[in-house]
């Protein structure tokens, strides 16, 4: 019989509901699947917050579910159920899946809780996503804008949602569609353009040639991530190549600030002490992958430091603006271009945050520093659309339920649970009100898939997939 693991992450502190699960699957030990209960042990090691008694019916309801599955698939395989719980079925594409009830075992167990324990692969918000806003051959559509236009990030996100989802079908039609569109074909050899539509001619095609670095990062890692979970190594190398040519086309080496990405190849460098940078272009979790990934290049640790800085030095009144200017020998400054505020853009600088693994150095820093901003929510019920970053002087409006969802991960990693809960509630009312665009439903799937479990991110930047957690066996 060939022992099967899974392999966990300790991804910081050790919550006191571990113990309890611990304790419920030694009780279960000679029936349980190993996988299933590392699951457990490991999403309660990153931070999802269950009950101590819905951990211990997840933990029971789960093995008992899975090994029922096992039992199933060894009578007719001829195999252990032991060694084939976490491997009792394998899809289309080679992926191992995992026994459907123990994937209701978990939803149910957790399903009261704030921040839900989801292990299942199926992601009805995604295929919703998906229906609404990607065409069949692959372009993410910004549905009710002017021009049906399509946007870089728009691709990059889309790649990242279907890798989640374990929908290798949709990230080969995404990807296939970005390289041919946006890439001249070839992502190894092009930054991909970061607009394209239909032109004053009435031809669809680029728009723009210039590149969005934050889009490029997100290619990068989804891909490098893609190539890892589905052990495809034209993922990898079309990942590390285009990684590489954000290093080298979309950086620049500025004074006391270091190595610092700058929002596309050209136009961000109008003087020559004068750089123009955005704050939410950076994330420091996807960082952290692509310099896990690529470990020779320390340039990734560099723009990790200088990301760092700039999130905070940005942002004086704990908002984040959407753009802001640094002047060599001065600093950060505000960008009159924007009049300094904080708005479409800087919602996500507040999501990457709250999604750091618990154990990064960054983030006890960053949440207390943007105390401010969860202070706001508290205090009027929902973020602010708009607020000078200058003066913390909000606007007339509130966010949109995309607002409320970018601001979720980032109240549950503070602690404040009972605030975020109000904001999925507002995020599920507003919906039903109005159907959300493009980019509330983007920012609603990272907010929402997050608080469910869907994913995480790991203290090394890589992503934790309950689906690839409990289904694969560690590589020996």
């Amino acid at each position: 019989m060939v022992k099967r693991t899974v392999q966990v992450r300790a991804n910081g502190v050790q919550s006191p509901s571990v113990g309890v699960a611990r304790a419920a699957c030694a009780r279960n030990a000679r029936r349980v699947a190993s996988g299933v209960c590392g699951a457990v042990l490991a999403w309660l090691a990153a931070g999802v917050a269950l009950a101590p008694a819905s951990v211990a019916a997840a933990a029971s309801a789960a093995s008992s579910a899975a090994n029922s599955a096992a039992s199933s698939a060894a009578a007719s395989a001829g195999t252990s159920a032991t060694s084939s719980a976490a491997t009792s079925a394998t899809g289309a594409t080679g992926t191992a899946a995992c026994p459907a009830q123990a994937f209701r075992a978990f939803d149910n167990a957790g399903g009261a809780q704030s921040t839900a324990l989801a292990v299942s692969a199926d992601w009805p918000a995604w295929e919703q996503f998906r229906r609404k806003f990607v065409s069949p051959d692959g372009r993410v559509i910004d549905v009710g804008s002017d021009d049906d236009r399509t946007v870089s990030e728009g691709q990059s996100y889309g790649l990242f949602f279907a890798l989640v989802a374990n929908d290798r079908a949709s990230f080969d039609r995404l990807l296939h569609w970005t390289e041919n569109n946006l890439a001249a074909g070839d992502l190894t050899a092009h930054l991909p353009a970061w607009l394209w539509g239909r032109g004053p001619d009435g031809k669809w095609g680029v728009l723009d040639s210039n590149a969005a670095s934050d889009a490029d990062l997100w290619i990068a890692y989804a891909l490098l991530e893609a190539g890892r979970v589905w052990n495809e190594r034209s993922y990898t190398a079309r990942g590390a190549a285009l990684a590489r040519r954000v290093l080298d086309e979309e950086t620049a080496r500025v004074p006391t600030l270091g190595l610092t990405l700058l929002p596309g190849p050209t136009g961000f460098h109008p003087e020559a002490d004068l750089w123009r940078v955005n704050p939410s272009y950076a994330p420091v979790q996807v960082l952290r992958g692509l310099a896990s990934a690529l470990p020779s290049d320390r340039r990734w640790q560099a723009l990790v430091d200088s990301s760092a800085r700039m999130l905070v030095d940005s942002a004086p009144q704990g908002f984040s603006p959407d753009w802001s200017l640094y002047r060599a020998g001065k600093g950060f400054l505000p960008d009159p271009a924007t009049h300094a505020e904080s708005a479409y853009n800087a919602i996500r600088v507040y999501l990457w945050i709250g999604m750091l693994n618990g154990s990064d150095p960054l983030k006890s820093r960053l949440l207390n520093h943007f105390t401010p901003f969860a202070r706001y929510i508290a205090e009027h019920g929902a973020p602010p659309e708009r607020i000078d970053t200058t003066d913390a002087k909000p606007g007339a409006n509130d966010g949109n339920a995309g607002f409320s969802a970018a601001a979720i991960p980032f109240l549950i990693a503070r602690g404040e649970t009972s605030i975020a809960d109000r904001q999925s509630a507002r995020v599920d009312q507003l919906d039903a009100q109005t159907a959300p665009g493009y980019y509330t439903s983007v920012l609603t799937l990272f907010g929402l898939g997050w608080r469910d479990g869907r994913y995480r991110f790991a203290a090394d930047g890589s992503l934790d997939l309950p689906w690839s957690s409990v289904c694969r066996p560690a590589k020996r």
